[in-house]
């Protein structure tokens, strides 16, 4: 049985690294991620959303993502599910984020 709660540590690290290509904040800390969830046979899955449908990222972003996670010692499979409900808005940020961004 996997260690989840660090599996689920670093793969959160890992979508650290993740861009979304037209804000210079991370995916994690912009609210892009509404989930992640490692069962006991380390299979990573990522519920996550894009700043808008019409996103011209929308191709790649997923991929990434699901790249990023398989590449995290320990995970046997990743699967990324993108949903637009509840839909992204800056509220979803993190502090540092919109520090980062000059919101606050």
């Amino acid at each position: 049985m996997a260690d989840t709660a660090t599996i689920e540590r670093q793969v959160i690290d890992a979508l650290k690294t993740v861009y979304d290509p037209e804000i210079p904040v991370d995916i994690y800390d912009l609210g892009l991620i509404y989930g992640v969830t490692v069962t006991p046979d380390a299979v990573v899955s990522v519920r996550m959303t894009l700043t808008s449908p019409a996103c011209f990222a929308a191709q790649e972003l997923p991929g990434e993502v699901e790249r990023k996670v398989r590449s995290v010692p320990g995970v046997t499979d990743a699967k990324v599910e993108i949903v637009f409900d509840p839909p992204w808005d800056s509220c979803k940020m993190s502090d540092a984020a919109k520090l980062k961004l000059g919101l606050l």
